[in-house]
């Protein structure tokens, strides 16, 4: 009869390696029901591709450990002792001699715990599978995280969930902007707006960008710049809830919006809109962004091209499936990403319009209903 680590261990199978090492972030935490952060305590769950998991744990979390109702062996170590000794004894437990592990999540000094216990493991237990104690990683990130690219019915609650405290919270705060404001005063109100409507955290730290500040497409707000009539203000944000994250990117316009700047804006929603058409079970990445893109690059604003259509959206802000050309990843249905053309000139001002999309068995869902079109503040 299998279990919840079935998925990691056909995983380790399927690359040929020994087990899946996980660590705390987004794939541990859908795996275990529990959050736990990364800091400089290391904790690791290897999941051989036969048999029961085990783990390293620093001792002043083993109560909240026992929470998962962890199927394996815990080897715990205290600060005053250090962790080397428990990545040993995993070691000498498991016998593995390779592991795949998350490339985007593996910090360097885990890594060598890992090595060295590989080194001091073996010949208390196990096979030297790969030469003299020598531990083989393979970074199997993508195939770890796929098991995520398909949300179920709980996870696309949380994101409604989040995506509606995300929009009434933007509501609630471009109704309040006025031109004298600071780009700082307006992301204040744009946070507490965000809490008070029910976000348990930040999906990512928020960016109100006004004038040639939204030019940047990854602004910070200033606190020495306040808004202007005619000035562009992008605002990209979004709250998380149950643990799944909302992105939502909006430009308005304070007081009024140049001709020159609603054809920008016109082009950029233009091709919004082609990729919200676009997206449908069957089709690709590739043909989202192409789609999206291609309006773009008809335009007169083509030199202001700066990223690619989207990326995935869930638990992390950006995972797979990402919306851009040459991937060729067909999505199914489930599965949760981000449509975000946008189009910058240095200098001026930049527009991007950002909409979450859930494919659906018949097409898309557009997760976030927020107007898009043109508005004066």
């Amino acid at each position: 009869m299998g279990d919840r680590h079935d998925p990691f261990r056909a995983i380790a199978r399927a690359a040929s390696v020994d087990a899946v090492a996980l660590v705390p972030g987004a794939n541990f935490t859908r795996l275990y029901g529990h959050e736990f952060h990364q800091n400089e305590r290391p904790l690791v769950v290897v999941v051989p591709a036969e048999g029961a998991p085990a783990a390293v744990v620093p001792n002043l979390e083993l109560g909240s450990f026992a929470g998962i109702g962890f199927e394996g062996e815990v080897f715990d170590w205290r600060d005053q002792t250090g962790y080397q000794s428990a990545f040993d004894a995993l070691f000498a437990h498991l016998g593995v001699g390779s592991i795949g592990v998350e490339g985007q999540s593996m910090r360097v000094f885990v890594e060598q715990a890992l090595r060295r216990g590989a080194r001091a493991g073996y010949p208390i237990g196990g096979t030297e599978t790969s030469g003299g104690g020598e531990l083989r990683l393979v970074d199997l990130q993508r195939e770890i995280a796929a098991l995520r690219l398909r949300k179920n019915a709980d996870e696309i609650t949380a994101l409604r969930r989040a995506i509606h405290t995300t929009e009434t919270a933007l509501a609630e705060t471009v109704a309040e902007v006025r031109a004298g404001m600071t780009e700082k005063a307006i992301e204040s109100v744009l946070v507490q707006r965000l809490f008070a409507n029910g976000a348990d955290d930040f999906a990512f730290p928020p960016i109100v960008a006004a004038a040639d500040n939204s030019a940047r497409p990854h602004a910070s707000a200033r606190d020495d710049y306040a808004v202007r009539a005619g000035d562009a203000l992008l605002i990209d944000f979004g709250g998380r809830r149950g643990g799944l994250c909302a992105d939502i990117t909006r430009t308005f316009f304070v007081g009024h919006c140049s001709d020159a700047h609603a054809a920008i804006h016109e082009t950029v929603q233009a091709a919004n809109a082609a990729g919200r058409a676009a997206s449908m079970p069957g089709a690709s990445a590739h043909d989202i962004d192409e789609a999206s893109t291609a309006v773009l690059e008809a335009s007169a604003h083509a030199n202001r091209i700066r990223h690619k259509t989207g990326h995935g959206l869930g638990r992390d802000i950006h995972e797979d499936p990402y919306i851009m050309r040459g991937n060729d990843e067909t999505l199914d249905p489930g599965m949760v990403f981000t449509i975000e053309p946008g189009l910058y000139e240095t200098g001026d001002m930049g527009v991007r319009i950002e909409d979450d999309i859930l494919i659906t068995e018949r097409g898309h869902e557009s997760l976030t209903v927020f107007e898009r079109g043109i508005a004066i503040l």
